[in-house]
Order: structure tokens, then C-alpha cells, then sequence
């Protein structure tokens, strides 16, 4: 729950389940978040742009227009982080939804508790766009500094390549979120390296293997089967300065 000092955090839900939609009306509001709701993606993009809210929870599946359409249509004026809610299991569905400019995704049946997690992750990726880039980054043993490109591991520095540093800092930009295959490569190799997962996968491994406690049981990294890897943030040790 959240203080009653703290203005209480808008949320879009996008969704044409009204069991769900009552289910959600009910816990976000207990957990201290206001809600606006619709059920076609045409009503959600025009309450996107009465109302701006700080998060929206958009459903693949709606009976007017695919929610990646209305996940695109976003992305061309708003900024406010797209959770994905959806039944589809298929990794090229989240994939889709988060190359159109979502953040994350849940597939139902999702707990509330999970939902809320990744609630709060989004607001604190949200807050951090907004402001310079902080100094450091720390999470668990792990410590970048930006300024001098300095990496560390519980205190002793590790040397990564220019590649390894450009796939770190991707991933830590997008801390707590998911990061793409595609998104991936095409920020640190380039358009032409779209395609290039078996590449990727060599240089997580060797992140993995020089950052992580134990790479076989990786914690800080993790993959989405056919989708990406996230950054792992969740531990209360982990963010930039001023952004936990």
C-alpha cells in the first residue's frame, strides 16, 4: 500500500475480459493505484490521450484491433510504459507486443503480487527517463560507473569488451524490463545484425560468466525464453542512485 502522501499512480487497463477488468478495478485500487478502463483498443487510445496515464496494461487479444497495433499507435506520442497482459503463450505474440514499443508482459494467469512487482519496476523505469543519467549502476556484487566505464564485481574490477560493456549498458538501461533479441542486437551490432540470436547468446554467456555469482544459476540476467533477457532489479540493492 502506498502512503497516503505519495499522489496515487494512474493506470490505463485496456481490456475486453470484465472478469478481470473487475478483478483488477478491486486490487489496484486496495494497493493505492486509480484506475481507467477499456475494453477496445480504440476507446484505450482515446483515454490514453485524455487522461496520460503513468502506466498502461494493454491486452493482445481485442475485438476491435490487435493490441500490438494499439501498443504502435501508442508509441507515437506516448512515453508511458506498456505492460503487456495476455493469454497467448506463444513467444513470437510478446516478442510482437514488445517490438511495437511495450515494456514488459504477463501471461495470464498472472498473481497480482507479480503484477504489482513489475508495477513498480515500470514506475521506477519511468521516474529514471526523466532524469540524467545517474553516475553508477549497482545491483547485488555488481557495480558500473559510467564516467570511467569502471565494472566491478564485489569490489575487484572486471575487464569486459567494448561489445560486452555496449550489451551490459543496453541492459541496464532497461533495468527490471524485458530487452528483445532484436533490440539488442540491433542497438550494440547494428539493423543488419537483427537476426544474429546464436551471437548474442556467446556474449551473454560471457557476461554471465564474468559477472554473475554463478553463471550456471544466473540471478541477475535472465533469459525470456524466445523473447530476451532482463536485468533483474527486483532486490532492494539494485538501481541507480536515487532510483530505488
Amino acid at each position: 500500500m502506498m502512503s497516503g502522501d505519495t499522489p496515487r499512480p494512474l493506470i490505463l487497463l485496456i481490456e475486453d475480459e470484465e472478469q478481470l477488468r473487475r478483478f483488477l478495478r478491486a486490487s489496484l485500487a486496495a494497493a493505492g493505484y486509480r484506475l481507467v478502463e477499456a475494453a477496445t483498443g480504440g476507446a484505450g487510445l482515446t483515454l490514453a490521450s485524455q487522461y496520460v496515464p503513468e502506466i498502461i496494461l494493454l491486452d493482445l487479444g481485442l475485438p476491435d484491433m490487435d493490441g500490438v497495433e494499439v501498443a504502435r499507435r501508442l508509441r507515437e506520442w506516448c512515453q508511458s510504459p506498456i505492460i503487456v497482459l495476455s493469454a497467448r503463450g506463444q513467444e513470437q505474440d510478446k516478442v510482437a507486443g514488445l517490438d511495437a514499443g511495450a515494456d514488459d508482459y504477463l501471461t495470464k494467469p498472472f498473481s497480482f503480487p507479480e503484477l504489482l512487482a513489475r508495477l513498480r519496476v515500470a514506475l521506477r523505469h519511468a521516474a529514471a527517463r526523466g532524469r540524467p543519467s545517474a553516475g553508477d549502476f549497482t545491483c547485488g556484487p555488481l557495480q558500473v560507473d559510467f564516467e570511467s566505464r569502471r565494472v566491478r564485481v564485489d569490489g575487484s574490477d572486471v575487464r569486459l569488451t567494448a561489445i560486452e560493456y555496449r550489451l551490459l549498458t543496453e541492459l541496464i538501461r532497461a533495468a527490471g524490463t524485458v530487452v528483445t533479441h532484436r533490440q539488442l542486437l540491433q542497438a550494440v551490432w547494428g539493423p543488419g545484425h537483427a537476426h544474429d540470436i546464436p551471437y548474442l547468446r556467446v556474449y551473454m554467456a560471457h557476461l554471465r560468466r564474468k559477472l554473475e555469482p554463478d553463471p550456471s544459476r544466473p540471478r541477475i540476467f535472465q533469459t525470456e525464453t524466445g523473447v530476451g533477457y532482463r536485468l533483474k532489479v527486483e532486490d532492494a540493492s539494485c538501481g541507480s542512485p536515487g532510483s530505488t
